[in-house]
């Protein structure tokens, strides 16, 4: 009777959870809806200048008149260099924060370097990565990770530090390997921090790979941008 009662109170719960999923999706897109339809309704009655805030029908419009210009191809085309770009970022942050994290040495003589360079602007690098690297899609991939890389390591890095240094303490008192508390105590403790670092990131790697086409590209969604403009 007990175990009847547990599964049942699980089973509550698990509705609960799908319940509470859904109507969060719901909102969601009850939300976005709803904007979209405002946006349309105020650009009609000219309460807002659909010149300067263009409104819904334009916008879509415009996407199938781009569609006819090749607008798939350069989105296919900016998405691979937002993923390569996103995906190198985020495997090389964590690569670099683990060294950091292993050597304590490494890790006080490079900060103050992360530091700067997170402050560092970009985008002002775009020539400098082009000389490096050359024209077209490897300088545009560069750029996207050259914008995730260094908040990938501070992010990382920092929650390696901030790690529960009790439970450290702890198995290093059974004589734990630095490996097995890397893999059995640091890395389990920061998954929420992985995957925080990869929301992050995904949209500053598009940046990184929007900023790169506007430097220097022969596709991608800033040409499709100059393709077909929509008459005034």
């Amino acid at each position: 009777m007990k175990n009847e009662n547990i599964s049942n109170d699980r089973k509550k719960y698990l509705r609960k959870l799908k319940k509470d999923k859904i109507s969060v999706i719901v909102v969601q897109i009850a939300l976005v809806l709803g904007l979209i339809i405002l946006w349309e309704v105020l650009a009609n009655a000219k309460i807002i200048d659909s010149f300067i805030m263009s409104q819904p029908s334009r916008i879509w419009e415009t996407l199938v008149n781009l569609s006819s210009n090749g607008l798939l191809t350069h989105i296919g085309i900016t998405c691979f260099e937002t993923i390569v770009g996103f995906l190198s970022g985020a495997m090389l942050g964590i690569i670099i924060a683990i060294i950091l994290w292993w050597s304590n040495f490494l890790s006080k003589v490079f900060d103050p370097f992360l530091v700067i360079l997170n402050s560092l602007p970009k985008t002002a690098l775009g020539p400098v990565i082009i000389v490096w690297v050359g024209s077209g899609m490897p300088a545009i991939i560069v750029m996207g990770l050259a914008i995730s890389l260094i908040v990938t390591i501070l992010e990382i890095s920092n929650g390696f530090k901030n790690t529960d240094k009790e439970k450290i303490k702890m198995a290093k008192s059974f004589n734990s390997t630095k490996w097995q508390v890397l893999t059995k105590i640091v890395i389990p403790a920061n998954i929420s921090t992985f995957f925080n670092s990869l929301k992050i990131n995904i949209g500053l790697s598009l940046v990184g790979v929007i900023t790169g086409e506007f430097l220097v590209s022969k596709g991608g969604l800033r040409i499709s941008n100059c393709v077909w403009r929509p008459s005034i």
